[in-house]
């Protein structure tokens, strides 16, 4: 692949709308912009409404060309959906690509005005197009905010040069930008035929309530949106969540028409790329998304904090997890045994929903940590394992706490296995009263179980087992006198919630799936409550 210091190779390219485009590599009176892209390609499609932006913000100073790698009938459908906002030429025959032999697609190749690459971005990377949209702008622009519900970084795919030939077309890619998408099918049923009985082909398998036209439009009223609105594709199917198919789901798991104002920004956060819903779905791990609710909507619409948070304790908790978890299902596609090929499970894949217990909790609630005020409200979603609990009622002070929640810690994934995990502790207002009377801060609480949760070397001294191949990668501590290597990466990996009842000296900790980029990563959805703009 060509890189920085390069000359850039000239070449000429049939443009979609039939004139040729000649790219010279001499000295240039501005910096250009090459992106070759293929149409079928997740990361690519995410990457063009950044480059739309730059487009739109050099104007006529644009220098961006777009070059696909596909033929003209799957190009010009990706640029009709897009819409691609810049001129894009085509490289069916590969001969371009070949030139700048790129690895990956997108890769974006930035040409400065003497001809030469300045710099090349594989991928998607937040930061790198604020790069280059400076150096394009030749001032400082940002068309990449940080928290805009993409990720900061995503990896491509293989460049189509690369690629092993195969016969036959591309199968058709799900179109990203759809804005609007069918109605919900209506069913007529006939007078013999129990709904109920009916309906249980669409739930988890418990009894729903059947989704009657008019039940779905008293939903879907609760909010100002058109029912045909695509709130986000699904994956791993990437079926159309639609304002009315939201609804519909969430009548059959017995929600309240307000509960809308918090599923639609929830479906939102679960397609969040961060959060990497494909993955959990179809994952052998055990991993379910678990919602944690913030904020004042928690007392308007219901929701439980304290005790018995993880059971069948609210309405509001049981309806909200459950309705996401049919969406995922019957909008997602993955159904148990098909596309969800969890090994054991998880209870929460049919409802996984607490609140925080804000009232007794003597810091910065979750969602203010994650830089809301906590007049707002939010949804966080975490994909997380069972709750695993610990008792400690002996212990006297904080230190002691924290070390049993610790052991337990050591033990999330698998024992032997450090680094790429992360967890959720969920601390119970007795242990926080006595946290917070030893002086700990929530920061204090996260620093002092990284580095007193690890697993000594001796329990590798056999080398096998999993774990064991990577202890090369693994941070080393000493922990109580004994050499060990530290279970997580570093303190951010280590999630805090307060929640459950004042009776009785019980935590949980949670296990995550397959943490960092490449896994799923915790995210926090704003609310709109009624007159309060989350900008306010």
């Amino acid at each position: 692949m060509l890189d920085a210091g390069d000359q850039a190779p000239s070449f000429s390219l049939i443009q979609m709308d039939g004139t040729a485009s000649l790219f010279e590599s001499g000295p240039q009176s501005k910096p250009r912009l090459l992106v070759f892209f293929e149409t079928d390609c997740p990361t690519c499609r995410l990457t063009i409404p950044y480059l739309n932006c730059l487009s739109r913000e050099l104007g006529e100073a644009s220098a961006i060309l777009g070059i696909s790698q596909d033929g003209e009938r799957s190009t010009r459908e990706l640029v009709e959906q897009a819409p691609i906002e810049f001129p894009v030429a085509l490289d069916s025959d590969l001969s371009v690509t070949k030139l700048y032999d790129p690895v990956a697609v997108p890769t974006l190749f930035l040409i400065g005005s003497d001809g030469r690459i300045v710099q090349t971005l594989s991928g998607f990377d937040k930061r790198a197009l604020n790069e280059i949209a400076t150096a394009m702008a030749g001032t400082p622009l940002t068309i990449a905010e940080p928290f805009d519900g993409a990720p900061d970084t995503k990896f491509g795919c293989t460049s189509r040069h690369l690629e092993a030939s195969g016969d036959g077309e591309l199968a058709a890619a799900a179109n990203a930008y759809v804005k609007r998408a069918a109605r919900a099918s209506r069913i007529e049923l006939d007078d013999s035929v129990d709904p109920f009985e009916y309906c249980m082909q669409f739930g988890d398998p418990l009894p729903v309530i059947p989704p009657t036209v008019e039940r779905v439009a008293r939903m879907f009223a609760a909010v100002p949106l058109a029912p045909d609105e695509v709130i986000a594709l699904i994956p791993p199917n990437y079926g159309a969540a639609t304002v009315e198919k939201i609804a519909a789901n969430a009548v059959m798991a017995g929600c309240n028409p307000e509960m809308m104002r918090v599923l639609i920004p929830l479906v939102r956060a679960v397609c969040d790329e961060r959060f990497n819903v494909h993955g959990v779905q179809a994952t052998t791990h055990f991993a379910a998304p678990l919602v944690i609710v913030n904020g004042p909507i928690r007392r308007e619409l219901g929701f439980a904090c304290g005790s018995n948070v993880f059971s069948n304790v609210a309405r509001a908790n049981s309806t909200l997890g459950r309705a996401l978890q049919l969406i995922l299902t019957n909008l997602g596609g993955a159904r148990p045994g098909q596309i969800d090929m969890s090994t054991l499970g998880n209870a929460g894949k049919f409802s996984y929903c607490i609140a925080e217990n804000e009232e007794e909790n003597p810091w910065e609630p979750l969602h203010v940590e994650m830089g809301f005020k906590p007049e707002h409200s939010t949804v966080t979603l975490f994909a997380g394992e069972s709750p695993h609990g610990v008792s400690e009622h002996m212990a006297r002070d904080g230190k002691q706490n924290l070390k049993a929640i610790s052991r337990a810690l050591a033990t999330v994934w698998s024992y032997r296995v450090c680094a790429g995990v992360e967890a959720m502790v969920v601390l119970c207002p007795e242990h926080v009263k006595t946290l917070s009377r030893d002086g700990f801060t929530k920061q204090a609480v996260r620093e002092f179980l990284f580095e007193n949760t690890g697993i000594p070397h001796r329990h590798f001294e056999d080398g096998a087992g999993e774990g064991t191949p990577h202890v090369k990668v693994y941070k080393q501590t000493v922990i109580d006198g004994e050499q060990c290597y530290l279970k997580f990466m570093d303190p951010s990996a280590i999630k805090l919630v307060v929640a459950g009842g004042t009776a009785g000296k019980f935590s949980a900790v949670i296990g995550s799936w397959a943490a960092g980029p490449r896994g799923s990563q915790m995210v926090t959805y704003p609310i709109e409550d009624r007159g309060l703009r989350i900008e306010d």
